[in-house]
């Protein structure tokens, strides 16, 4: 897409400048989601060090643009137009495990990706983090959204995290160390704000034998197989309310395979919309607004959404 698109291409153009070589512009984004739908980055940049992330907050301060750190690019739907600003990849100096079989811990980069700790673990004779493999997201993302499933999340498993803020100007930035308590996990939620980017995370869980956690992973993959869609979709559309499931809430009011344009609600678990191949962004926020109402039409229950939308504009889902 040309940079036209974009309200100020002059900054745009500032961050590429200060980013230099490694800066992308006009960047596929939506197309690297799992929902696969919805436009490009005004910039995309990976980050291999501290030596970057100076540079991509130096590029942030010259330009005022947002950054959006990018992980598995799950759990989020980004608008047709695309993000104007700076989608951050971390890289794979960002992607290293260690393992610690005598306590059970593991430390991880932010960019790893749940399904293969939670292997790794498996092998390791390190259980407790099997939950992971059903999910299709980073590290740095499960931290932020303290994302979970199978009985279990990250608050049940986290240590700390090392967190740099991306405000601060100067050096090569340092990470800071933020214990649990500190990060104010909740229901699919935390207090860190866009400024602060997850860079590793220290998770504990106990001493299992390779067979017995590799056997919960192997049931955990056949049921997500068997009760989940695959395709294109960005996982459960909604937070579970207090008193039941999302997913029941819209069978109830017979949503499934309710469709508007390229998306459809799923037919085999209705807390997922699926898009077609070359779907639209659009399409999937309207059908999510559209079960919401109906939802709430039927049963008084308000559905929040758990899928970040980018590029959308003010409170999307209340339009």
């Amino acid at each position: 897409m040309p940079p036209e698109r974009w309200s100020d291409p002059e900054a745009v153009q500032r961050a590429a400048e200060v980013l230099g070589d490694g800066a992308r512009t006009d960047a596929p984004l939506g197309a690297l989601t799992t929902s696969r739908v919805g436009g490009p980055a005004a910039v995309a940049f990976i980050a291999n060090g501290p030596d970057d992330l100076q540079r991509v907050q130096e590029a942030r301060a010259a330009s005022c643009l947002e950054i959006l750190v990018v992980g598995r690019g799950s759990n989020l739907l980004i608008a047709d137009r695309g993000f104007e600003g700076i989608a951050l990849h971390l890289g794979d100096a960002y992607a290293r495990i260690e393992l610690d079989r005598s306590d059970a811990t593991v430390t991880a980069g932010a960019s790893v990706a749940l399904p293969v700790l939670a292997r790794q673990c498996a092998a390791a004779g390190i259980g407790g983090l099997e939950w992971a493999v059903g999910v299709p997201g980073s590290i740095g993302g499960a931290v932020r959204m303290n994302a979970g499933g199978h009985g279990s999340d990250m608050a049940s498993c986290l240590i700390d995290v090392d967190i740099v803020d991306l405000d601060e100007l100067g050096a090569p930035p340092q990470s800071e160390q933020m214990p649990l308590g500190a990060l104010g996990l909740g229901y699919r939620r935390s207090n860190l704000g866009d400024r602060h980017l997850v860079v590793s995370a220290r998770l504990s869980g106990h001493r299992a034998p390779p067979e017995t956690v590799t056997d919960r992973i192997t049931d955990i993959v056949r049921w997500r197989r068997e009760n989940q869609p695959g395709g294109q979709n960005a996982g459960s559309v909604f937070m579970n309310p207090p008193t039941d499931s999302a997913g029941a809430q819209i069978d109830r009011a017979g949503l499934r395979g309710l469709r508007i344009g390229t998306a459809e609600v799923s037919r085999l678990h209705a807390n997922f919309i699926v898009s077609d191949p070359g779907g639209a962004a659009a399409d999937v926020a309207a059908l999510m607004a559209e079960v919401r109402r109906r939802v709430t039409e039927s049963t008084g229950i308000v559905l929040q959404p758990e899928i970040r939308m980018v590029g959308f504009g003010p409170a999307p889902m209340l339009a």
